[in-house]
């Protein structure tokens, strides 16, 4: 596996596990709804994340939790395509855009955008030649269903094996679309379709993931099943248990953790790092 993938004018080293520091430009999301909506407050908050030691911003104008309603693409273009704009214009970092709309994809990477990152693996009708035409990687996730409904009873023959076809498939189709596989990347899905159990079951397996010869994308931050375990109601306060699923997928393989609480999750990983190298 590469350990430098290319992201447009730059190149983002994956030697070592990167965190993702998550930028939601939602009214709606699960943890942050509304917290970063605005210009200002997602600069500022963007700047801080940065400070913090994140690698790589993944704005987001299209909340995908369990029972979030779609947005319309005009709205979405007018959340996320003004933000990558300005983080471009102003800092130096690889800037991800967590969508599944072409038009997004399409604008985004004009607007300065480095990498694709969508929760539907290029399915919606025009996104897999949209994403070619951006010549920027792109991370497959898997997800059973849709977010209106995906949690409504979510059932596997063989949760890991299953998660493993599905994007082979995707990773196959990809290619046939004109994605070549060094821009891929994959991202099992934690609670995207899954039970409790499902997710745990992901988890201990992740390396299994890693084996598809692909950096592997994971993000559980603040998520149900950290609060399930953790018996952490409020997804805020949610954050030594990310931090703890996060040190997981870091020692599972993981090459990029998409997190909320990027300041805890950078100390995190550097004691891992260095452990790693010792």
């Amino acid at each position: 596996m590469a350990t430098v993938l290319k992201c447009g004018d730059r190149s983002l080293d994956l030697s070592a596990p990167r965190v993702m520091g998550i930028l939601n430009v939602t009214p709606d999301s699960f943890s942050d709804g509304g917290l970063f909506a605005s210009r200002d407050t997602a600069l500022k908050h963007a700047e801080q994340m940065l400070s913090d030691g994140a690698s790589i911003l993944d704005v987001g104008g299209e909340s995908t939790r369990p029972g979030a309603n779609p947005v319309t693409v005009d709205d979405e273009l007018d959340r996320v395509v003004p933000i990558v704009e300005a983080i471009a214009s102003r800092f130096d970092v690889c800037i991800s855009v967590d969508t599944s709309s072409p038009e997004v994809m399409l604008e985004s990477a004009a607007a300065g955008a480095h990498l694709i990152n969508d929760v539907r693996a290029l399915e919606r009708d025009g996104a897999l030649s949209a994403a070619a035409a951006t010549g920027l990687p792109v991370c497959l996730m898997h997800m059973q269903g849709a977010p209106q409904s995906m949690q409504d009873n979510p059932a596997y023959d063989d949760v890991l094996k299953d998660v493993i076809s599905y994007l082979t498939k995707r990773i196959d189709v990809a290619e046939k679309s004109g994605i070549a596989k060094h821009r891929l990347l994959v991202d099992p899905g934690f609670g995207f379709g899954k039970t409790h159990q499902h997710n745990f079951r992901l988890l201990k397996s992740l390396s299994r993931i890693s084996d598809l010869g692909l950096p592997v994308l994971a993000g559980l931050s603040r998520k149900r099943m950290i609060g399930e375990a953790t018996k952490v109601e409020l997804p805020a306060e949610r954050v030594s248990g990310s931090v703890a699923g996060a040190v997981i997928c870091a020692m599972h393989g993981a090459s990029i953790i998409r997190v909320h609480d990027v300041r805890e999750t950078s100390q995190a990983l550097a004691v891992v790092q260095s452990m790693m190298e010792s």
